[in-house]
C-alpha cells in the first residue's frame, strides 16, 4: 500500500534511542520493496535510507514512519502537516500514546500495515490567533502568568458570552489529543481521541469553584488578559517556547482546518494503551 516512505528520528533530542535496534527495523523495511527516503537535514544515516531534500521527500512519499517517542512525532507533525501525509509512529520513547507500534511487535505490525491492515486516524489542532501572530498545537494551547505559583486575572469568553473573569496561574486549552498529556497532570479529563471536543482547564485558580469544562472544539474562544505579575504574560503550544503576550491582548481559539494524519494497526486499542501507560492494570495488592 505504501511504497515510498520517509523515516524520521530526532536522534540528537532522543538520546535513549537504541541505534542498533533502528538499525535492525530500517533493515527490514527495506525487505519490504519499500523505497526508504529521509530529509538531508537527518543526523540519522544509513545506507539503506535515500537522503534528499525536504521539498522533493514530500513529493514522493506517501508515509511517514516516525522513530522516537510522542514528543519526536508532535516535532514531525509540525515538519509534514502542510503536505497531509500519514504519519505512523513507533515507541521508543516512554508514554508513547501517538507512537502506538512497540519495538518488539515492529516487524509483524509493519508486515499486517503495508499488506494494508491499517486505519487512518484524523485528529484535530488548536489554533491561537494574537497580534498578527498564529500558532497552533496538537495537543494544547497554555496561557500563563510567566511567573511560577503567581496569577494573572483573565475574561474567558465562549460565542461571544463571558464564561467568567478570574484570576489563575494560567489556563489550558486542551485537544483530546492533548488530554492524556500536560492536561492530564494539570487534573483534567482523559477524552477519548474519536471526540470533536476541547478541554478548558484552569491552572491553580484562585476561585475553589473553578472547574474544567469541555465544549465543542467548534466553538469560538477569545480570552482577554488583564493584568499579571510579570510585564507580560505567555503562550505555549505543545511545550514550545514561551512567547510574550502583552496585557490588554486577545486571543482566539479555534480549530485548525488541517487535520493530522496518524496510521495505526486495524487492532490498536485506545483503552489497552490507558491501561498500559497510566498503570490502571497495575495490581497493587502483590506488593
Amino acid at each position: 500500500m505504501f511504497k515510498n516512505v520517509g523515516i524520521y528520528v530526532r536522534q540528537k533530542s532522543n538520546h535513549g534511542v537504541d541505534l542498533s535496534a533502528m538499525d535492525s527495523m530500517i533493515s527490514f523495511l527495506a525487505n519490504q520493496n519499500i523505497n526508504l527516503k529521509t530529509d538531508k537535514s537527518s543526523d540519522y544515516q544509513n545506507d539503506l535510507i535515500e537522503s534528499i531534500n525536504h521539498e522533493d521527500l514530500i513529493k514522493i512519499v506517501d508515509l511517514i514512519i516516525v522513530f522516537g517517542g510522542d514528543g519526536t512525532l508532535l516535532n514531525a507533525s509540525r515538519k509534514y502537516l502542510d503536505s497531509e501525509i500519514p504519519i505512523l509512529g513507533i515507541n521508543m520513547g516512554n508514554l508513547g500514546f501517538l507512537t502506538d507500534i512497540k519495538v518488539e511487535n515492529f516487524e509483524k505490525s509493519l508486515s499486517s500495515i503495508m499488506n494494508g491492515n491499517y486505519v487512518i486516524e484524523e485528529r484535530n489542532l488548536v489554533s491561537a490567533e494574537f497580534n498578527n501572530n498564529h500558532v497552533y498545537g496538537l495537543n494544547e494551547v497554555v496561557i500563563h502568568s510567566g511567573s511560577y505559583a503567581q496569577l494573572m486575572r483573565y475574561r474567558l469568553t465562549v460565542n461571544e458570552k463571558i464564561v467568567y473573569e478570574q484570576r489563575s496561574d494560567g489556563l489550558i486549552i486542551a485537544t483530546p489529543t492533548g488530554s492524556t498529556a500536560y492536561a492530564l497532570s494539570a487534573g483534567g479529563p482523559i477524552i477519548h481521541p474519536s471526540l470533536d471536543v476541547w478541554t478548558i482547564l484552569p491552572m491553580l485558580p484562585q476561585s475553589l469553584s473553578s472547574r474544567p469544562f469541555i465544549i465543542s472544539s467548534d466553538e469560538k474562544v477569545e480570552v482577554k488578559l488583564f493584568e499579571g505579575p510579570e510585564e507580560k504574560a505567555k503562550i505555549c503550544v505543545d511545550g514550545q517556547s514561551d512567547i510574550d503576550l502583552p496585557f490588554n491582548t486577545e486571543i482566539v481559539i479555534s480549530k485548525m482546518n488541517k487535520t493530522l494524519k496518524l496510521v495505526h494497526p486495524k487492532d490498536n486499542d485506545f483503552f489497552e494503551a490507558c491501561r498500559e501507560k497510566l498503570g490502571w492494570s497495575l495490581d497493587i495488592s502483590k506488593k
